[in-house]
């Protein structure tokens, strides 16, 4: 026998399905989003590694970068150690083969005949203006990168301030803060060495229609206290950065 529902009841009903709806999103984190202005946010990469004596005092510098009223806003640090001098003893946990073929890579580009550490990269180009020195102001309007992450996964959208039908790519790292290792061997041994904007894992992804959506890269360090993410994009194929953002993670 059919069942009529009262103006009473469709009331309660509809109360109680705003009631799910709203406790849903309360229980939901909220978005977070960074986003570049419209001029260029510089991306400041250091190649470095544990097993360098040089390479101490570079990481220092990179380190006070968190300080920096112009972090994120106006540049986005990464450093990316690489393995080549696990040979003189000491193997660096933090280092990859991926990211030393980045830096080979950068070799190449240039038309260098060989890499160091540590080693300083400006938006694609080899960089010595360090310690001491200014740090870069943001350039020219280059157009905006947005990232938005929710529950894991993210967005990422990217705009130029002159669209002339490229196909771009971004690249997002997961970065590493708080890191302390005691070197037992190798050149910094006995130093306790502080490490902070350290890449844990980088991936990319093709933009297409100027968007992408993916999982956020994870990694598993010992001893990590803070978490960021660093993002750029490139044209396709390419290394060089064309905008950049990045910030915490909560």
């Amino acid at each position: 026998m059919p069942h009529r529902l009262t103006a009473l009841t469709v009331m309660r009903m509809a109360c109680l399905t705003s009631f799910l709806l709203l406790a849903n999103l309360a229980g939901r984190a909220a978005p977070q989003v960074f986003s570049s202005g419209e001029s260029r946010t510089h991306l400041i990469e250091l190649f470095s590694s544990e097993g360098c004596s040089s390479c101490p005092p570079a990481e220092a510098w990179l380190n006070g970068l968190r300080g920096e009223a112009g972090l994120w806003r106006d540049f986005v640090p990464v450093a990316f150690h690489v393995d080549y001098w696990d040979r003189l003893g000491w193997t660096d946990r933090l280092a990859t083969r991926e990211f030393t073929a980045r830096q080979y890579a950068y070799a190449d580009l240039w038309r260098a005949n060989t890499v160091y550490t540590p080693g300083f990269v400006l938006d694609g180009r080899e960089w010595q203006e360090r310690a001491g020195r200014k740090l870069p102001k943001p350039g020219d309007k280059i157009g905006i990168l947005k990232v938005e992450l929710a529950e894991g996964r993210a967005r990422a959208t990217y705009v130029p301030a002159v669209a002339i039908g490229e196909s771009y790519e971004v690249h997002v790292a997961l970065l590493g803060g708080g890191l302390s290792s005691l070197v037992k061997a190798g050149e910094n041994r006995g130093e306790t060495l502080q490490h902070e904007f350290v890449a844990l894992a980088l991936v990319t992804h093709l933009l297409s229609s100027g968007a992408a959506e993916f999982a956020l890269p994870a990694a598993t360090q010992a001893g990590v206290k803070r978490r960021a993410l660093a993002v750029w994009v490139t044209r396709r194929g390419a290394l060089e950065p064309v905008q950049a953002t990045g910030g915490w993670l909560d």
